[in-house]
């Protein structure tokens, strides 16, 4: 009587390991749509959710010997099932690829925007899809016979967050230039450079010495901010 009454526990305990391999996989394809998502090919542009997909359910939920194959799709067969995420009947945990194993990529604004004056990035001419997110679900079927899990109805969710684009700068000139090529919310000085290229030319008996409007020299210290002084 006793060992029928530690049967389920017995069961449940490789059941339960294996479900802990699914959510390390589901991390791992998580990172990994994470990176393939930022990644911008000049010929077919960003990959869809549903390429994202389709390389995640072989190469992460597949055979661990699976190769890494352009337009490769797992298929619902032993052959490019894992084998150790079985039931204790053999029964496969994933039973359909397409449906138990889902991704869904977003880019978005980074959070930094809502900086004060609302200027937001587009003045600057900065990146607006900083962050890149990528969450990977897995669905792993219900084990028939085997209270409590045949009512699960487990859903594993892992997800990536990566900052493409941190908005920094190499250096002072690098600063000056994204502020001097900015709109006229961010550097109105701008409109006038034209009117200072024009006029600050003429002799210098008119303007002397001549005009530089937009100049920036962001490596220099006025001399009144020097211990020295002028």
């Amino acid at each position: 009587m006793l060992s029928l009454a530690l049967l389920p526990l017995f069961l449940a305990i490789p059941l339960l390991g294996k479900y802990l391999d699914l959510a390390h996989s589901a991390e791992s394809a998580a990172r990994y749509a994470a990176f393939e998502a930022t990644v911008n090919d000049a010929v077919t542009g960003r990959k869809t959710d549903a390429r994202l997909a389709e390389e995640v359910r072989r190469r992460f939920f597949g055979t661990s010997d699976a190769p890494i194959k352009t337009d490769d799709v797992g298929g619902d067969f032993a052959a490019h099932r894992n084998a150790l995420w079985v039931d204790h009947a053999g029964r496969p945990l994933l039973q359909e690829f397409a449906s138990d194993v889902a991704v869904r990529t977003q880019r978005a604004d980074a959070p930094v925007q809502t900086a004060p004056l609302a200027l937001g990035n587009s003045g600057f001419g900065l990146s607006a899809d900083s962050v890149t997110t990528a969450a990977v679900t897995v669905r792993p079927r219900n084990v028939a016979g085997l209270p409590p899990f045949d009512a699960l109805s487990l859903e594993i969710r892992r997800h990536q967050v990566l900052l493409v684009d941190g908005w920094g700068a190499t250096g002072a000139r690098e600063v000056a230039r994204r502020i001097a090529g900015g709109s006229a919310a961010v550097y109105p000085i701008a409109p006038l450079k034209l009117l200072g290229d024009t006029f600050g030319q003429l002799p210098t008996l008119v303007l002397d010495p001549p005009m530089a409007v937009g100049e920036v020299q962001p490596d220099i210290v006025p001399c009144d901010r020097l211990e020295s002084g002028c």
